[in-house]
């Protein structure tokens, strides 16, 4: 993971053009995110914006990557926030959307374990045997039933 929380990819599919598929060189990265190639190169050091980088050690930039650029500018430059807690401001929105999908993970293997269980219940009910044990309704009344066996005759 990089200091932006996301997981770097080895390879990216030739066709496959995401937000995360770095693309944009340093120059065109300042550009779009209105910064000199310089303070890019500053971000990137102190770990506010890393970037992919090629074969050849050049920064290549994602469209996250620039989004994460006009952020720090604006936290900087409109909020007044110094690069250190810019840095941890980004940490801290990294972690609770990191906490935010584990939860998700739990939530969903929550569901999956209640349906589970469910399921098993279900069966158990299903496999009771009601023929040996059938269930008719009492009704409770003050009646007395008195019962006397039969009296064998003799021969």
């Amino acid at each position: 993971m990089d200091a932006t929380g996301r997981r770097r990819q080895s390879s990216y599919s030739a066709y496959e053009l995401t937000e995360e598929t770095p693309v944009y060189v340093i120059s065109v990265a300042a550009q779009l995110s209105g910064l000199h190639p310089q303070t890019l190169r500053q971000y990137d050091r102190l770990g506010l914006v890393s970037p992919d980088r090629t074969a050849g050690r050049g920064r290549r930039y994602s469209a996250r990557d620039i989004e994460l650029l006009r952020t720090v500018q604006q936290l900087s430059q409109d909020e007044g926030i110094n690069l250190a807690g810019i840095k941890r401001i980004i940490e801290l929105e990294n972690q609770v959307a990191a906490l935010q999908g584990r939860v998700a993970e739990m939530e969903a293997a929550l569901d999956g374990a209640a349906a589970a269980m469910q399921q098993r219940e279900a069966a158990v009910h299903a496999s009771y045997r009601r023929d040996l044990v059938p269930y008719q309704e009492v009704q409770q009344t003050s009646a007395l039933v008195v019962w006397r066996p039969k009296r064998q005759q003799s021969d």
